[in-house]
């Protein structure tokens, strides 16, 4: 609710109104559960009523001795224990009242009575709701006030033990009961806060992955854009001579079509294999240059930095023969090989391998990254990382196969082979197990 005064609102949190009528929602459910938890208390409450004496103190001559006299119990004592115990149906809905009525309820049964001893189920089930269901200062200040009325509510017993000894039982009762309360709602807290983390740990884990898929999206742009730019500068080239020699030389100019064609067709091939990969996203793609297996002698450099002792072996690599999308991949998944090897494998040596090579009948190019490292290291990323699946995504789209494990002299080896002739549709996904090379 809010007040006006002189035109500033005067708001008020309705902390009081939450304390007494908690807008806390239950189902048929609950308050079946809390009826059956109301009429268990009434059971046990009639039942130490007439248990108490008689079966604490069995001996008659020992009950006469000590002033005590056998009973049963009599409407009254019942009505009482019913008012004690029957309002816990609204335990969780109000918390307080209850609370605050079960305690006035047995301080007053307790004080009307001359010849028995109230039990004080009741109150100790109210006060464990709202240790329970609310704060600790409220938990605390329920726990003194059910106190207060046991100190000061008088007993029926007449020998002074016997109320000293009911006294301490029932405040002991009361902190366990509040105790016990409170270390609930600290493990359900617990609980809830452990199920928020690892909700978010989820989320933080989906973030990274896609995170990472559009980093993979954003290089295959830029290897897309190289193949256009290729391509079409070769085309326009190639379509200017034409221009240039169709009058004066028509089978120098057709030669030149004849170019522009295979070059266009080429390219809508590599185009084809290459776009498959560009899911959707919100994000434009990246066109800035990417660079080729011209630039290995970079990754070697960065080996070296990071105190690697790195060779290179490209000597039966024919890169002019290579598709430039196929180039640029190569190139790719050696650069993510080397990161991995720096950050994951604790090598001294790393080797790259690159060439060309006939296979069963069609022309190849292979590309191997060793290093001496320690290959359990660089396996645990195959699961956790997403290195080795870009990789394996790339070589997937190019039709090729990728290979990754411990090498035959140890340490860990990623070995792709990328035909170069390859289909103008994507490959289907597959997820192959990592396996010895």
């Amino acid at each position: 609710m809010a007040f006006e005064a002189q035109g500033a609102p005067l708001r008020y949190d309705g902390a009081m109104e939450d304390a007494l009528f908690p807008h806390t929602e239950m189902t048929a459910l609950d308050w079946l559960a809390d009826a059956a938890i109301a009429l268990a208390a009434f059971a046990f409450g009639c039942l130490q009523l007439y248990l108490a004496v008689n079966l604490l103190i069995p001996d008659e001559a020992m009950r006469r001795f000590l002033g005590i006299e056998a009973l049963v119990p009599t409407a009254n004592a019942i009505a009482a224990v019913a008012v004690t115990t029957l309002p816990l149906v609204l335990r969780r809905r109000l918390p307080w009242p209850c609370l605050v009525f079960v305690l006035a309820a047995w301080a007053f049964g307790q004080t009307a009575s001359q010849d028995i001893s109230l039990s004080i189920v009741g109150p100790l089930v109210a006060l464990f709701t709202v240790a329970y269901c609310r704060t600790r200062p409220e938990a605390i200040a329920a726990t003194c006030l059910a106190a207060l009325f046991v100190l000061i509510v008088p007993t029926a017993m007449r020998p002074s033990y016997l109320v000293q000894l009911t006294l301490i039982q029932n405040l002991a009762l009361l902190a366990a009961a509040a105790l016990a309360g409170q270390a609930l709602q600290l493990n359900r807290a617990y609980a809830a806060e452990a199920e928020q983390r690892a909700l978010a740990a989820e989320r933080n884990r989906e973030t990274e992955a896609q995170r990472r898929v559009e980093e993979e999206r954003v290089r295959i742009a830029r290897e897309v854009h190289d193949i256009t730019a290729h391509s079409l500068s070769a085309v326009s080239i190639q379509a200017a001579v034409a221009e240039r020699l169709v009058k004066t030389d028509p089978a120098a100019a057709e030669a030149a079509i004849h170019e522009v064609r295979a070059t266009a067709k080429d390219a809508l091939g590599e185009m084809r294999a290459m776009v498959g990969v560009l899911r959707s996203g919100n994000d434009g793609p990246e066109t800035a240059p990417t660079a080729g297996s011209d630039r290995l002698g970079d990754l070697l450099a960065y080996l070296e930095g990071a105190g690697i002792q790195a060779t290179l072996d490209d000597s039966r690599y024919q890169r002019g023969q290579v598709p430039v999308f196929i180039d640029v991949a190569l190139f790719g998944i050696a650069r993510e090989a080397c990161t991995n090897i720096v950050r994951h494998a604790r090598a001294t040596r790393a080797s790259i391998t690159l060439a060309c090579q006939q296979a069963a009948g069609q022309q190849q190019a292979v590309l191997v990254v060793q290093d001496n490292g320690s290959a359990p290291k660089q396996l645990k990323i195959e699961t956790s990382g997403h290195g080795l699946k870009g990789m394996e995504e790339r070589v997937r789209l190019l039709h090729g196969t990728l290979q990754t494990g411990i090498g035959k002299d140890g340490g860990f080896v990623v070995k792709a082979t990328v035909p170069l002739e390859s289909a103008a549709s994507p490959a289907p996904s597959a997820e192959p197990a990592p396996q010895e090379v």
